[in-house]
């Protein structure tokens, strides 16, 4: 594969755990705000293996990540852990390029994880949907 990396330093395995915990808590409490009104309009508890329901919680964490990583390259739990998310050389993400990281990111999550893990062996520090995406997350420097 014949990539270019930019200069600056990737981010650690760690850092980018603890930023995805950080946005997930975000969504799942996204998806509680929203949730909550569809609860009361059917009085009563939404039925397990609601398809439609299922796919309106899709769309909330795809719209936070992609709409995130598309304006500025970075979600709040990015921001706090000074991440930000560029393509390999540097320029930003458009909002393709996010969503097909976003769905990437949920492949290399279905083996156990393997694509996330990968950073950890990758000469690169990437991972499977970093390399598939053509992006990388980088560490932004102290200010």
């Amino acid at each position: 594969m014949n990539e270019i990396l930019h200069k600056r330093a990737n981010a650690s395995f760690w850092r980018r755990l603890l930023a995805a915990t950080y946005d997930w808590l975000l969504v799942i409490a996204l998806m509680m705000v929203i949730s909550t009104p569809l609860v009361a309009a059917l009085d009563d508890a939404i039925k397990p293996g609601n398809t439609a329901y299922q796919f309106a919680m899709l769309v909330v964490a795809v719209a936070f990540f992609v709409g995130f990583w598309s304006r500025g390259g970075q979600t709040l739990g990015m921001k706090a852990w000074r991440l930000k998310l560029c393509q390999q050389d540097g320029s930003p993400v458009n909002s393709r390029q996010a969503l097909l990281r976003f769905i990437y990111a949920a492949i290399a999550l279905a083996p156990a994880g393997l694509g996330f893990f990968w950073m950890l062996w990758d000469p690169s520090g990437l991972t499977w949907h970093d390399r598939w995406s053509g992006t990388v997350i980088e560490l932004l420097p102290k200010k």
